[in-house]
């Protein structure tokens, strides 16, 4: 199923990387239009992420059942955003739903409160739906047939973020880690982090990564990544340098060499957390989101696109 497929006004993509192993792809990748991953193993079937609305969990739900009988026994959520996370209840009780222990705090904390950010989404019947099973570092999944490990490799997108690594496809489902076609955004984790989580996902040497957002990619999407958010670190202490906040700083400076990536407002909310860790924040401190957001709307004149 690699041709693009449109149900009613939702338009995915199922790409197979390895037997067992696909990427459901959700264009164009912007706010709240998420990825996912299926891994089919022999005895039940792992997914990675759920989707943003009911209707989009309920289509990527019949989608997995085109692909095997077997039933999702595991669903992982890469981090606690609602975009990856509010389709667990329809996936739950009959899968255990596994995510770093910081993800789970962050679901319990924020509930539904991106349905908030864009009031005119029709989100459908979602529900917090918390983890059954944490982990601290490192986790392997039972999956019989495919070795599927989860990794927690420091704060980078949030505080929670897992990596789903496939050793022996070389398959990485990286969240929101990594952003294709779309601006990377570090608001609510760690600018220099997420360095340094590129760093060690770039030493696995995966074949195929699936980034949270936007198109299929291979290994060179983590030094794009890496690109960015070095060239928003340098912008931020020239910023800082020069007296300016980051929304100023921001529409001083413009998108720069990435005006071709989707959700260019976010270089706020970036350049936020860079001031923050400039100023000595440690990875993941809390910041003030809902400001970085209205600077985010000031940015762009208005709420910023939601395709969810």
């Amino acid at each position: 199923m690699d041709a693009m497929t449109r149900n009613t006004f939702i338009t995915y993509q199922v790409e197979q990387l390895a037997e067992g192993v696909y990427a459901y792809l959700q264009p164009d990748g912007g706010w709240c239009v998420n990825n996912a991953g299926i891994v089919v193993g022999g005895e039940g079937t792992v997914l990675v992420d759920t989707a943003a609305t009911e209707a989009r969990a309920r289509l990527l739900r019949e989608t997995v059942r085109t692909l095997s009988p077997r039933p999702v026994t595991t669903v992982v959520n890469t981090h606690s955003h609602g975009d990856h996370t509010f389709g667990n209840h329809l996936f739950a009780p009959s899968a255990t739903i596994v995510a770093h222990e910081r993800a789970a705090a962050e679901m319990a904390e924020h509930g539904l409160a991106l349905t908030g950010l864009w009031p005119q989404v029709d989100w459908g019947r979602i529900q917090v739906t918390a983890p059954h099973v944490t982990y601290r570092d490192r986790m392997t999944l039972p999956t019989a047939g495919i070795r599927v490990e989860l990794l927690h490799l420091g704060p980078g997108h949030t505080a929670g973020d897992t990596v789903v690594w496939l050793p022996d496809q070389r398959v990485l489902f990286a969240g929101d880690l990594l952003f294709s076609g779309a601006t990377p955004f570090v608001l609510m984790g760690s600018l220099s982090g997420s360095l340094r989580v590129l760093d060690r996902l770039r030493a696995l040497e995966p074949l195929h990564v699936v980034p949270g957002h936007g198109p299929l990619c291979g290994p060179e999407l983590l030094d794009t990544n890496a690109d960015y958010l070095r060239w928003v670190r340098e912008l931020a202490s020239a910023g800082i340098a020069d007296g300016l906040d980051p929304l100023e700083l921001a529409r001083a400076a413009g998108p720069g060499p990435y005006a071709q990536l989707l959700d260019s407002e976010r270089l706020v909310g970036n350049l936020v957390r860079a001031y923050a860790e400039y100023h000595g924040a440690f990875a993941a401190a809390p910041v003030d989101v809902q400001g970085a957001f209205e600077d985010m709307v000031a940015f762009c004149g208005g709420l910023p696109h939601c395709g969810a």
